[in-house]
């Protein structure tokens, strides 16, 4: 298995502020910062896996096929596949003019490719992730916009006024923000009366981008002709700015973006969507079902008051938030936001509600379709409660780019507030959304909850959802990583954390399916109580050729109902008498912020690639199947089998881990390594080592729970690449 991290890092500036960064639960690679530290270790020059930094143009049009030039860093040589995300995009690469080599001369890296994007007529505008397959493994994700209209790159020299790019609208600028005090001009026609918009992506492209670390700021001016400021736009969707202007008189005009610190770099891309066609900013209601057409009332620009549209759903559609086009009188509009749910739905209706006086009352379990409509406007929805009786309160808004910054309260039957809640936690994400999980009623009676804007903001474009459930104990699970590398004859092992709720406690079993045919899964679970981490461990048969393709890992699991639930009174047939649990799990791409610090961003797809052969050809284990008693050890011999002339220092671990915090660790609850007996640095050539485990104790008895030894090859100050060995199977016998 070859797996590469890589990012920009000043030493000097690691601190405490460093460790609550990096790292959160690695499944392919860890930081090996205390590891170069502490022996030494030499860095090896091995090629990484592309790290896709951006594309160019980022915009492809509808119905058109474009070429575009993806900058990596680490090679892209050999590359055999490129793949989108959602339908109607495929994607074609260009094999690259490479110069002949003289006898024993390398080739030099690929770090800029070719790729030809064919998008369908009917495919739908917005973002798509997309990912490249090389011998190296599978790319980290970049980020594609499928547009409306023709797509106009920059050309070189539009940086001042006197020199802009001519275009006409409508029409997608694509460009990049490559130096510092870059500018770019753009000139453009427009008709008195006219109302243009400008949307721009840039800042928004850059989350989920490996190593870019400092992103984009950009900020927009519309000039006239002399060039005299006529409006700007800074923070529109996010740090993405988006302006519209009515024109009074017609001529021309000039469009300037660049970053607002005058900062600058090669991969800061960009995309402007120039129109003065309808662009829906919200829809009311909000939420909708699968297979259902619900009419909407619209907002947004060049649409008349009170413009309505159809949506139609498909049957297909995922609950959760999903983007979707409006039909309108003559064109399908831009994708709109929407929360898709399979519970009852309670469209706002009119009127005064704006205090518990005139609170709307609801069911529970209810999704609440709802609107800001005015400045200082609050919404209050009433429902009841029993004693002891926990719900959950969460609102999707901003997450759907609508404009509420979302601030609800939880009032008792006087009015008086019990709880308040503004920004939540979303996976390992903070949005302005709110989310309030497991509040108590502390008695039978009324209750109150009332949402408003944070700042106290209102208006069409200020829509929301407020889903209202019952709290029951659930589990989350999450994927360090985004990608599994694998090579011809080795293993690879995934690790799966669970985030447990309200309760649950129980043991999940993992799954994986959609696998590179003849790769092989022994899926384990995470052990009940304390277990946090469960691991999945591939195999790929010597015999496979180069593959890449899209999993899907989730987990089950089952908790007991007490009696009182699953036998109500009055409830002729007894009630499930525990709860059936499933949860996806959501992988995460890794990136780098400045100073060294390591965030994550969900992104859509955790994919399986089998590359070429590498550095370790196997990591053979003395044993597969480890029994241990309470308080004995057992000592696991490891032989690797390198690949020729490598002779780079490696470390075994079971656990994924930087500095004293430990992010993967499958081993069960009380087993742990005994560092002083184990043989953990492999130097130079050596290829034997061996690691001893520990059952404390208090260890609680446990049947083959499934683990990997990792061996870790320092590559550089702050990356390491991991091979797995076969799944290890780890008993602990009752006392």
């Amino acid at each position: 298995m070859r797996l590469r991290f890589s990012a920009s890092f000043n030493p000097v500036r690691v601190s405490s502020r460093l460790r609550g960064f990096l790292w959160q639960g690695v499944t392919h690679f860890t930081l090996a910062l205390g590891f170069c530290l502490s022996t030494g270790a030499v860095v090896v020059a091995q090629t990484g896996y592309p790290m896709v930094m951006s594309l160019h143009p980022v915009g492809v049009q509808v119905g058109t096929t474009t070429e575009c030039e993806v900058h990596s860093r680490y090679t892209m040589l050999g590359a055999f596949q490129c793949t989108v995300g959602g339908t109607g995009v495929t994607a074609e690469i260009v094999a690259p003019e490479l110069p002949p080599l003289n006898p024993g001369e390398k080739q030099k890296e690929v770090n800029r490719l070719k790729v030809r994007f064919t998008v369908a007529a009917d495919a739908l505008p917005g973002v798509r992730e997309f990912r490249l397959a090389t011998p190296n493994g599978a790319s980290t994700v970049g980020q594609l916009v499928v547009v409306a209209d023709p797509v106009v790159a920059e050309v070189p020299d539009n940086n001042t006024a006197d020199k802009a790019q001519s275009v006409k609208l409508p029409a997608t600028l694509c460009g990049l923000i490559e130096k510092a005090e870059d500018a770019d001009f753009w000139k453009f026609s427009a008709e008195a009366g006219q109302t243009i918009h400008f949307q721009v992506r840039c800042q928004r492209l850059q989350d989920k981008i490996h190593d870019l670390q400092v992103h984009a700021d950009p900020i927009l001016f519309l000039r006239d002709s002399t060039g005299a400021v006529l409006a700007m736009s800074d923070n529109g969707f996010f740090a993405d700015p988006f302006l519209t202007h009515r024109f009074s008189q017609s001529g021309e005009y000039l469009l300037e973006i660049r970053d607002v610190r005058y900062q600058g770099n090669e991969d800061w891309s960009y995309c402007i969507e120039a129109s003065s066609r309808a662009h829906v900013g919200g829809a009311f209601p909000n939420v909708v079902k699968a297979g259902v057409a619900t009419d909407v009332e619209l907002s947004g620009v060049n649409l008349p008051d009170d413009f309505r549209g159809r949506v139609e759903v498909p049957s297909t559609t995922a609950v959760g938030i999903a983007s979707l086009p409006v039909q309108l009188p003559n064109q399908v509009s831009n994708p709109v936001g929407f929360v898709v749910t399979d519970l009852p739905i309670l469209v706002e209706p009119a009127g005064d509600n704006d205090s518990p006086a005139t609170a709307v009352p609801v069911e529970v379990p209810q999704v609440i379709a709802g609107r800001i409509e005015a400045t200082s406007d609050l919404d209050c929805y009433a429902f009841t409660a029993t004693q002891g009786e926990r719900f959950s309160f969460e609102v999707i808004s901003r997450r759907q780019m609508s404009n509420l910054d979302s601030f609800i309260r939880i009032l008792n039957e006087q009015g008086q507030p019990l709880r308040e809640d503004d920004d939540g936690r979303f996976g390992r994400l903070v949005f302005a959304d709110t989310r309030l999980e497991g509040w108590e009623a502390p008695a039978t009676g009324k209750y109150f909850v009332e949402i408003r804007d944070g700042l106290l903001r209102g208006g069409a474009g200020y829509e929301y959802a407020l889903q209202i459930t019952r709290t029951l104990p659930s589990f989350e699970l999450e994927i360090d990583t985004d990608k599994t590398q694998l090579t011809p004859g080795t293993y690879g092992a995934i690790f799966v954390r669970a985030v447990r709720k309200h309760g649950f406690t129980g043991e999940i079993q993992l799954h994986i399916e959609g696998l590179p045919e003849g790769v092989v899964a022994t899926c384990g679970r995470i052990l009940a109580g304390k277990g946090l981490d469960g691991c999945i461990v591939l195999y790929a048969p010597a015999e496979l050729k180069l593959a890449a393709i899209d999993v899907r890992i989730w987990g089950t699991a089952t908790h007991p109902l007490p009696a009182a639930s699953a036998a109500p009174a009055g409830t002729p047939e007894a009630a499930p008498a525990a709860l059936e649990l499933t949860a996806v799990a959501v992988p995460y791409q890794e990136y780098y912020s400045p100073g060294g610090g390591r965030g994550h961003y969900p992104v859509s797809n955790h994919t399986v690639a089998v590359g070429a052969s590498s550095d370790l050809l196997a990591v053979n284990l003395s044993e597969t199947e480890i029994r241990l008693k309470p308080g004995a050890s057992r000592k696991i011999a490891v032989t690797l089998v390198r690949a020729k002339d490598v002779n780079a220092n490696v470390t075994l671990d079971f656990m994924n881990r930087h500095l004293e915090q430990v992010y993967a660790n499958s081993l069960p609850e009380g087993v742990v390594m005994d560092d002083s007996q184990s043989k953990l640095l492999l130097t130079g050539a050596d290829c034997d080592g061996f690691i001893t485990l520990k059952a404390e104790k208090t260890a609680p008895p446990v049947e083959r729970q499934v683990t990997a030894i990792m061996a870790n090859f320092s590559l550089n100050f702050v990356m390491k690449a991991t091979y797995s060995s076969p799944p290890l199977f780890i008993t602990v016998e009752k006392e």
